[in-house]
């Protein structure tokens, strides 16, 4: 069971960025993004459930951000719009029941992508 991010990297304020995750296994309920800097605790950002119809977005990115899923391709895919120098953080995929805020509905993580917003 495995969780892989990729698309991280380097923007200035106010472009866009694509975050990608790809799941070991294709039996999958939800899948979600956290974020973190250094000395923050966790802070979520969207999540999707696996039939598309139900999302969930954190306040702080409403408007901003899509979160999408390829079923076929077992990845979920995280665009981001209007970037803030705010939004930098490491960005974590995780694999769950429900797409809610709670990381315990989690039970699965990926190790994570940079994300730097320059202004």
């Amino acid at each position: 069971v495995q969780l892989v991010e990729s698309g991280g990297g380097l923007v200035q304020a106010g472009g866009s960025l694509r975050l990608s995750c790809q799941a070991s296994w294709r039996d999958i309920s939800t899948m979600g993004w956290f974020r973190q800097t250094p000395g923050k605790d966790r802070e979520f950002v969207a999540a999707i459930n696996w039939g598309g119809d139900q999302v969930t977005y954190g306040d702080s990115v409403k408007g901003r951000f899509v979160i999408s899923r390829d079923k076929r391709k077992a990845t979920s895919y995280l665009d981001m719009n209007f970037l803030k120098p705010e939004d930098t953080a490491v960005y974590t995929c995780a694999a769950g029941r429900y797409p809610v805020a709670d990381s315990a509905n989690y039970d699965y993580w990926g190790q994570g992508t940079q994300v730097t917003v320059s202004s």
